[in-house]
């Protein structure tokens, strides 16, 4: 069974990420093959990287440090869900994955991304960090538009093919996530 993680992207107060990554978990917990959980970046409080010695090296100093590499170290896959904030991904999601190096190695991760653009360039920025970090990202991606899957640009409400396109991703991260099992034997 592979120990899939819907991951927030933002920590902004009244996010929408927050609607978004639930309605991600919601349709993956339909699934029969993953165990699904959401893993809120916003929950661990994480200052701005403050660890001394570089994450490659695994050597936390810090509890919030350890608390978040315990969490992500558990999970064989990811699904990022990303705002695109200024044609990337946020300042805390990325501050988020820096913390860590190890603990990413040889998983699978897909993306859910929103914006103006669908969150394209998020994702597209998402796919550099992941390929850095020895994290197979999946080809298919769901972008949603701020324009049509929310109404006032707050309140989220998707079109129905979008939950078409998330069990696209869970479907190839799903697959992935259990051939890189076999390079971390």
């Amino acid at each position: 069974m592979i120990e899939l993680a819907i991951v927030t992207g933002s920590t902004r107060p009244g996010r929408n990420n927050e609607a978004v990554a639930k309605w991600v978990l919601d349709i993956a917990k339909q699934r029969s093959d993953a165990r699904v959980e959401l893993l809120d970046i916003a929950s661990f409080n994480l200052p701005l990287l403050d660890e001394p010695i570089p994450p490659s090296m695994g050597q936390y100093q810090h509890e919030h440090t350890k608390k978040w590499a315990a969490a992500v170290d558990r999970f064989d896959a990811y699904v990022f869900v990303t705002p695109e904030y200024n044609h990337g991904i946020s300042g805390a999601l990325k501050n988020a994955i820096d913390y860590l190096y190890k603990e990413w190695n040889n998983k699978a991760a897909g993306f859910v991304g929103y914006g103006s653009a669908g969150g394209a360039r998020a994702i597209e920025h998402l796919r550099g960090v992941m390929s850095e970090l020895q994290v197979a990202h999946v080809r298919n991606t769901v972008m949603l538009s701020l324009f049509t899957d929310f109404e006032q640009f707050r309140t989220f409400k998707p079109a129905a093919h979008q939950a078409q396109a998330v069990n696209a991703v869970l479907d190839q991260v799903v697959a992935w996530a259990g051939a890189m099992k076999t390079l971390r034997k």
